[in-house]
């Protein structure tokens, strides 16, 4: 047996065939070994180099474990915050009324420069390339650049309310969420 301090392994080859010795040759470095005592009693074991399917695994009961915590964590946030669902409704509501008052806002705006852009429209038709008239001269350059940066400037006002009505329903989704979960976590039945 081995001297005091000194290791002991035992591992099989691909043939099951068991080993022993006081070091692993280099082609069986990747497989398991049990590290024996001066009394050839295991005291623990080298894992062997992982198969994909393991480190597969491991990764998925990694991903539970830090789902399962972000869960736990969030969880106790959400009782953390509040004392009932009431108070979750108040506050999806209040959330709600701020997308909705932007939303007024760029759709009253909005047609103040719907109403801009047909005003200069019609200033622009009195001029070539937008008049019928042969005569008529060329439009003027701020005037036309007025028109781009008014049609610029609608376009991007629509995409900001397209984007305020879908951050309205996202917040609705989440604190539905939320109240599902605070019922589930309260027993709460309605």
């Amino acid at each position: 047996m081995a001297g005091e301090g000194q290791k002991l392994y035992r591992w099989v080859d691909a043939n099951g065939v068991v080993h022993y010795g006081d070091s692993v040759p280099a082609k069986y470095a990747d497989a398991e070994k049990q590290v024996l005592n001066n009394h050839g009693v295991t005291v623990g074991v080298v894992r062997g180099k992982k198969t994909a399917e393991e480190i597969a695994e491991d990764k998925r009961i990694a991903e539970l474990r830090r789902q399962a915590r972000l869960q736990r964590q969030q969880d106790e946030a959400l009782l953390a915050t509040y004392l009932s669902v009431d108070e979750i409704i108040m506050h999806r509501d209040r959330r709600v009324e701020l997308f909705q008052a932007q939303s007024r806002v760029t759709e009253l705006y909005l047609r103040n420069m719907m109403h801009r852009m047909t005003t200069l429209r019609e200033e622009a038709s009195r001029f070539r390339p937008y008049s019928e008239n042969p005569e008529a001269q060329m439009i003027d350059p701020e005037l036309a650049e007025d028109i781009l940066v008014t049609k610029a400037t609608i376009k991007r006002h629509q995409a900001n309310l397209a984007r305020f009505r879908e951050d309205e329903q996202s917040i609705i989704h989440r604190f539905d969420g939320d109240i599902s979960r605070f019922k589930t976590l309260t027993n709460v039945n309605n």
